[in-house]
């Protein structure tokens, strides 16, 4: 009989594959997704020295929460946040890591909000 993997095994396994081709560095730093129910987070992330350059997320200070907005609207606003804090540390083209979620929805909606606001992929 085999073995059955959850939906969060399947994912960090999926994770695992991509974290060993995608690698940040402090020209092209990564930029980290991680989706939970409510809340979506991301972070720019230099892998040569282990350091966040910088970061934004839904339960942030600094996040203003969109009115009746869906958490599509929310996760763009989140992509728009960081992406103005790494124009900010003069970061201007990433690696997205997309953490083994599926490029679609919220991830989708985030990466096009840090499109938006400049940065390149």
């Amino acid at each position: 009989m085999g073995t059955t993997n959850s939906r969060k095994e399947k994912r960090l396994k999926k994770k695992i594959r991509i974290r060993k081709k995608i690698i940040g560095t402090q020209e092209r730093p990564r930029l980290c997704v991680f989706r939970s129910a409510k809340h979506i987070y991301a972070q720019l992330v230099d892998d040569s020295a282990g350091v966040t350059l910088a970061s934004a997320s839904t339960v942030d200070k600094g996040y203003s929460a969109v009115e009746g907005g869906d958490k599509s609207a929310k996760a763009k606003l989140v992509g728009k946040l960081v992406a103005e804090r790494a124009m900010e540390k003069g970061v201007n083209s990433i690696v997205f890591d997309r953490s083994g979620y599926i490029y679609h929805g919220r991830v989708k909606s985030l990466a096009e909000g840090a499109r938006e606001a400049g940065l390149e992929f």
